[in-house]
């Protein structure tokens, strides 16, 4: 059963300084923590650890963060793009698991994507950035 009087509920603080700020700094950034955590358990399979075999998990947990740190390098190629704030899962579905033919021959790799592939000209401006000058 719910209280049937009202319970008015106070934070007190011995911070003086402004709580804008606060907000803003320390709050948002726990959130902002929050949701990587989140994408590295749910996108990038952090959270599969159900072997029975402690190398097998460690593994994965490795792999993991290693696509993590992959996704965090890959968003500094990304300022002033429409992907620029999107999540890992979202980055992977639309960027990572594109269908296309490969072409290999002794001078060069070619990738054949299908024209209506909605991100083709943002996909060929970031392997462009990625290619060392």
């Amino acid at each position: 059963m719910w209280p049937s009087r009202p319970e008015p509920r106070f934070v007190i603080s011995s911070r003086y300084d402004d709580g804008f700020k606060l907000y803003y700094e320390q709050y948002c950034a726990r959130g902002d923590m929050e949701n990587r955590i989140k994408d590295q358990q749910l996108d990038l399979f952090a959270g599969r650890t159900s072997s029975t075999h402690w190398w097998t998990n460690q593994w994965r947990l490795i792999l993991s963060g290693f696509a993590y740190t992959l996704f965090e390098r890959l968003r500094v190629h990304l300022k002033n793009t429409p992907f620029e704030r999107m999540s890992a899962g979202t980055l992977r579905l639309k960027l990572i698991k594109v269908g296309a033919v490969i072409i290999r021959n002794t001078r060069r790799i070619r990738v054949l994507m299908s024209d209506s592939y909605p991100h083709k000209n943002d996909l060929s401006a970031l392997v462009q950035r990625l290619v060392p000058q």
